[in-house]
């Protein structure tokens, strides 16, 4: 048989995506799409300021006044601040809001010079934010809170096509982080009547009821708590999160950076600060979709819905729990590196689910997403963890059934065997479940 209709063949039973990845291990030239154990986080050795220190991509985008939009996402109909070619690379300058936030006084030399950070140590783009932002009049009780930065316009991309986003390094910036709670917000935030949400009590509230300055309109009066993490070489000398553990030492844990934020323009709007562009509830388009599997080596797919996709990213995590329970993770800039990919339909590039909705991929496991309400930011906010799960669930299905031939009957069995479900996040408007099916069940 010619090496053509070999080729063919194998494409045909396992479809181009599977082939592709295959024939890269066989000839050794493989990019792992495994999230990396906490050992393989790099701490570079300097503050990677703008433009200072490694950059891993082709193209290279800083986080600039002028190319940020803080605390909304692009629309369909945004200026691209960077254009490039479908499979090239890009390292994006992410900025964290933690520091800069105005209940922490919107200055983060001062801010982060109260916890021992020297002005050398805190990033110049931060400070420049902080200080210098005025597309939009900042309201801290309405804006989201992130830095997000784009869009990137990729070439070819057209609406109801995918955009694959390969995490090729994820390098923190800066060796410190913060994480944060607030009131009104969390997993265990009181209600909007001000009552205590179903299953605990006001006293389980937090932070504490008796904490609340929202009355007194001034953010830095709110009693919202900000826990400053450094970062230090823990166990193994794996680079690690400290925090104080009262009286009786340290609790450490182990990094693993990734963005919080990946997304395509997904809404129309007449002005930046439209509710359907609010960087807090993920959506169909992605967005603030808070899942820890998406370190380097993982893989994100995104329908895409505008020509040249639009792509931005923000919201920056050295770790993240799931379920982010107190509203942020260990918040913390990051120098991230993607490749940038368009997928045609009937290409077998992306997975059947992924032209609809979110979906994702590491080495070992395929991730379906579920949603609670992708498209609330543009027609109200609902707030229910078993609508994400069932979605979830059905996209998973889809995925067993079309893409990998299972009967769905046997499928639904199978998930329930064998596959985990996970919370992403509860703590976005919009909450979040994805799968974790086993790649290894399928050899």
């Amino acid at each position: 048989m010619r090496v053509p209709d070999v080729r063919d063949a194998l494409i045909s039973k396992l479809g181009r995506r599977n082939f592709l990845r295959a024939a890269a291990i066989m000839t050794g030239t493989a990019l792992t799409t495994a999230t990396p154990p906490a050992s393989a986080t790099t701490l570079p050795r300097e503050i990677l300021q703008p433009r200072k220190g490694p950059i891993h991509g082709k193209h290279y985008l800083p986080s600039t006044v002028e190319q940020v939009r803080w605390g909304y996402v692009p629309a369909l109909n945004s200026p691209p601040v960077l254009r490039m070619r479908s499979g090239e690379t890009v390292t994006v300058d992410s900025v964290s809001h933690e520091g800069i936030l105005e209940d922490q006084g919107r200055d983060p030399v001062s801010y982060f010079g109260e916890h021992g950070v020297p002005r050398a140590n805190v990033l110049q783009d931060a400070i420049a934010i902080a200080r210098d932002y005025s597309r939009t009049a900042r309201d801290f009780d309405v804006d989201g809170p992130h830095v997000v930065t784009g869009p990137i316009h990729v070439d070819g991309a057209r609406r109801g096509d995918v955009l694959k986003v390969e995490m090729l390094s994820m390098l923190p910036r800066v060796p410190y982080g913060v994480v944060s709670s607030r009131h009104g917000k969390g997993a265990l935030a009181r209600t909007s009547g001000g009552g205590a949400p179903d299953g605990i009590t006001l006293d389980e509230v937090m932070p504490p009821v008796a904490a609340d300055g929202r009355p007194t309109g001034d953010p830095t009066g709110y009693g919202n708590v900000s826990v400053f993490t450094p970062v230090r070489r823990g166990r193994k000398g794996v680079p690690s999160g400290v925090m104080k553990r009262g009286n009786a030492g340290e609790v450490t844990f182990p990094l693993r950076p990734f963005m919080g934020m990946m997304g395509v323009a997904f809404a129309t709007a007449d002005r930046l600060t439209d509710p359907a562009l609010n960087s807090i509830p993920p959506t169909l388009g992605g967005g603030n979709i808070d899942i820890n599997l998406l370190g380097v080596g993982a893989t994100f797919y995104l329908p895409v819905f505008a020509e040249g996709a639009l792509f931005y990213t923000g919201d920056p995590h050295h770790a993240m729990g799931g379920g982010e329970a107190a509203l942020t993770a260990m918040e913390g800039s990051l120098r991230a590196t993607f490749r940038l990919t368009v997928c045609k339909a009937g290409s077998g590039d992306a997975p059947s689910v992924a032209f609809r909705y979110p979906f994702a991929e590491t080495a070992q496991s395929w991730v379906p997403i579920g949603l609670s309400d992708p498209d609330g930011s543009q027609n109200g906010q609902g707030n229910d963890l078993d609508v994400a799960m069932r979605r979830a669930v059905v996209n998973a299905l889809d995925f067993l059934e079309h893409d990998q031939g299972m009967d769905r009957a046997v499928a639904y069995a199978y998930l329930s065997a064998a596959a985990d479900f996970e919370i992403s996040q509860v703590v976005d408007r919009t909450t979040g479940v994805h799968g974790v099916i086993l790649k290894e069940h399928f050899t």
